[in-house]
């Protein structure tokens, strides 16, 4: 058991791709977490387990490891960047003592370093500041060290929060400095920010006698041991096969019994058989446990407070496939089975929120990243099913609805600037500040209502040729608003049922954007292309050219089609409309009306 006085927790936070899972990388290599041999086979980004973390380049979940420095134990939480994911933050932050919080030296403190630090400041949390990626051509560190000082007398609780010690960093060299290095490639290490996180994060608060208590924020699982209840203890120890008491959210007690007791060390599980307070530790056995609530002694029973998330701003329908192709191409796709897996993922996943519509469900999340990240979990589990326009979660306040708004902090040059003001105009955003950046570019802050975010990301990359920099985090509730615009044009929908020909997509190709290419499955009202005016055009896509022994002037001309668009999850979602579903499988992903039959959609508009 671990003297508390021996033991740090820290957080380490920043905004998305500032390189917090880089250093995490480099902490692990250099305490001599691996062997030699490891080492060398671990890639980089080793915290990042997920097929989708590898895929997206992003940090999805928080992940627990510990590092050993001299006899100093550091337990290290990786956190996401991304504000779909706060939720994994403001939960996991319960169970450190103090924050590494990183941040670009060209970059600066961006939208989600401002929302991650001021969750930490009020947890009263002490932050180490580590400058990282100082070998950047574009660096601009005196001006970075001046944005994160008004960074911390804006968020700042008391006095002393704003005396922190800065370093500096190359992370994925490994480097760091507690003076800014005039040669940023001379060899060096990162022992300075080991003695950072010994001497200047204070060991953990916490009650070394009395009894046991522990609040449960982290969840794993496993199909060998089952549920692994994580969390700090913050009074007492505990050891393996002690009885404890269970504290649930509606103060419904229940008995329990520690199975196995895991403390943990680099990538993996240690089994021990007694943990003593400050310590972060994964308990099997306790199969009711779920994230904010206590684990107690069962002789003197006291719960802490319980975890507050904030709440969802984007909902979407999510249900069983309804399509002429249901079956065919998943295992499961009955409600049933969809409805387990929801409450599965509602026990790990603490912002989401599911409500049950009959035969469907209403999925609610942080934005649009959070429900897609889910939806491509469940395809990959081989689950069919679903999806409509994701829609505002709006609330009411003494008798006025107001609906979720954004802080959206776009980055552009100059030659676009028109593009993306014309475009936010229409979606009723407000211009709050306009700065221009040491690289020559413009970075504009907008205030905007949440559902005009649907699908611009899309549209804006389109207008800047790929070049825009878009970050946004929630920034309150204000009145609901009237009906944004329509931008959209119409869709192209095929008439009937069967495989499509390339004789017909030429044709259609003259109406529209295509969605699909020669020899598709299609069947009647599936949207197979975007048409070039508004309203929606009915279109035969199956037909072949009429065989005749007649011979015409263009029957020996070759068919050379437009290649058509192959729309990703996250445009496919961008893309419906209220009148419209989307259907994912494991193997395709197809849009489609709500009402199949045409006649049915004409009296729906009505």
């Amino acid at each position: 058991m671990k003297d508390p006085q021996h033991i740090r927790n820290i957080a380490i936070i920043a905004h998305v791709d500032h390189g917090k899972t880089t250093l995490v990388d480099g902490l692990m290599k250099q305490s001599n977490t691996f062997r030699a041999h490891q080492a060398e086979m671990e890639q980089s980004l080793i915290m990042d387990s997920g097929d989708q973390e590898h895929e997206r380049g992003i940090t999805i979940t928080a992940k627990q490891t510990a590092v050993y420095h001299g006899d100093y134990k550091i337990n290290i939480i990786d956190t996401p960047g991304h504000a779909d994911f706060s939720g994994e933050v403001e939960r996991t932050l319960n169970m450190a003592d103090g924050v590494l919080l990183v941040v670009d030296a060209q970059e600066g403190p961006m939208p989600q370093t401002k929302f991650v630090l001021s969750k930490a400041l009020a947890l009263g949390l002490k932050p180490v500041v580590i400058i990282n990626k100082i070998d950047k051509p574009s660096r601009r560190i005196a001006e970075v060290e001046d944005e994160v000082s008004d960074l911390f007398l804006e968020l700042a609780v008391d006095d002393s929060q704003l005396h922190y010690p800065v370093y500096y960093a190359i992370a994925r060299d490994g480097k760091a400095w507690t003076d800014l290095p005039e040669n940023p490639s001379e060899h060096t290490d990162l022992s300075c920010i080991f003695d950072a996180i010994i001497n200047d994060i204070p060991s953990p608060q916490v009650e070394v006698g009395g009894p046991f208590q522990m609040l449960v924020t982290s969840l794993a699982y496993d199909s060998f041991l089952g549920k692994y209840a994580i969390g700090r203890i913050s009074r007492g120890s505990l050891k393996k096969g002690q009885g404890v008491m269970l504290m649930k959210r509606d103060e419904v007690t229940v008995p329990s019994k520690i199975d196995k007791l895991f403390v943990y060390r680099g990538l993996n599980r240690e089994e021990v058989d007694e943990a003593g307070a400050g310590d972060i530790v994964a308990v099997t056995g306790v199969t009711e446990a779920h994230i904010g609530e206590t684990l107690a002694d069962k002789d003197q029973p006291e719960a802490l407070p319980v975890i507050d998330i904030e709440a969802p701003t984007i909902s979407m329908y999510l249900g069983p496939n309804t399509s002429p192709m249901k079956g065919k191409e998943a295992k499961y796709n009955t409600s049933r089975q969809i409805g387990d897996r929801l409450k599965q993922e509602l026990e790990t996943n603490v912002s989401l929120r599911v409500h049950d519509e009959g035969i469907g469900f209403i999925v609610s999340g942080r934005g649009e990243l959070h429900l897609s990240v889910l939806i491509e979990t469940l395809r990959r589990e081989d689950f069919e099913f679903e999806v409509g326009r994701p829609q505002a979660v709006t609330i009411e306040e003494d008798g006025v609805v107001k609906e979720p708004v954004e802080e959206l902090l776009i980055e552009v040059s100059g030659e676009f600037l028109g593009a993306v003001s014309q475009e936010l105009g229409v979606r009723r955003a407000i211009a709050v500040k306009q700065e221009q950046t040491s690289s020559g570019t413009t970075r504009v802050t907008y205030h905007i209502p949440t559902r005009a975010m649907i699908g611009l990301r899309n549209l804006l990359l389109t207008a800047t040729k790929g070049t825009v920099i878009m970050n946004s985090l929630p920034h309150g509730y204000q009145p609901l608003g009237g009906k944004l615009q329509q931008n959209r044009n119409g869709a192209l929908v095929a008439h009937e049922a069967g495989t499509t020909t390339a004789y017909a997509l030429d044709a259609a190709a003259a109406r529209g954007e295509l969605f699909v290419g020669p020899g598709v499955t299609v069947y009647q009202g599936m949207v197979v292309g975007l048409y070039n005016r508004s309203g929606d055009l009915d279109i035969n896509v199956c037909r072949g050219k009429q065989l005749t022994n007649m011979r015409s002037s263009s029957s020996d001309g070759t068919i050379q089609l437009t290649p058509f668009t192959d729309l990703s999850l996250e445009q496919s979602i961008d893309f419906i409309e209220d009148d419209e579903l989307l259907e994912v499988t494991p193997k395709s992903l197809r849009l489609r009306k709500r009402h199949l039959d045409p006649n049915q959609r004409k009296r729906a508009n009505k």
